[in-house]
């Protein structure tokens, strides 16, 4: 895309997206023809141990024109569903890096579905045209930039879990990260879920979803319900 005349591109990819509780997050990460080499040992999130993840942190922190991850809540979620939560973290992390250096040219996706561009709106609301958004299946592995965006995102979330780990210990998020591990699940079947689960979800341990108490309102300020950085 750069090659083609794109000023600024933004690598983008989520994570959390099949967690039972917390926050759908996304990372993004700008680069021009100036950005230089990434640092050693990028790679797809999935593919590092959660050591060489943190180790990349303090370089991709400087690496690119401008990064950011952004969130959306367990609450979003159960209100809007996944695919417009996803476009939620992606607007709120777009709006931390281009508040940083401008609007971006193009933006380039992991995997083969368009969650960043709003449904049948073609115009943004000042009346620009939305910008590139192009999908490529496994960028995360072949792509830089978007891979940066996956371990930033990743490491972020995770610490987010990790804090809320002293407040809900029965569920053992500083392992599994609000997943459905056999401990989460177990959890659930014992405690029933609490207020970051994502209660409209089918929860794994619950006699059905219609056990579970009512998702709450939607509350932008409260966990996760704003950008992140």
């Amino acid at each position: 895309m750069l090659r083609g005349g794109a000023r600024l591109v933004a690598g983008m990819d989520e994570v959390g997206r099949g967690s039972l509780a917390g926050p759908v997050s996304v990372g993004v990460v700008v680069v021009d023809l100036t950005t230089r080499t990434a640092p050693v040992g990028v790679a797809d999130s999935k593919l590092l141990s959660p050591g060489a993840r943190e180790a990349l942190v303090p370089a991709l922190s400087r690496w690119g024109r401008a990064r950011a991850v952004g969130h959306a809540s367990a609450a979003e979620i159960d209100a809007v569903g996944i695919l417009a939560a996803l476009r939620l973290a992606g607007q709120r992390a777009l709006a931390v890096a281009e508040g940083q250096i401008g609007p971006v040219d193009a933006v380039l996706l992991d995997g083969s579905y368009d969650w960043l561009t709003p449904p049948a709106d073609l115009f943004a609301p000042d009346g620009q045209v939305h910008r590139q958004v192009n999908l490529l299946v496994k960028a995360d592995r072949t792509c830089a930039s978007v891979a940066a965006a996956s371990v930033l995102a990743k490491c972020e979330r995770d610490s987010l879990m990790v804090a809320l780990a002293d407040e809900y210990p029965q569920y053992g998020w500083a392992a599994n990260k609000g997943y459905a591990s056999v401990d989460h699940v177990a959890a659930l079947a014992e405690h029933g879920p609490c207020r970051l689960h994502r209660r409209s979800w089918k929860l794994p341990g619950l006699v059905s979803a219609s056990a579970a108490p009512a998702a709450p309102a939607v509350d932008p300020t409260g966990p996760w319900g704003m950008m992140g950085g």
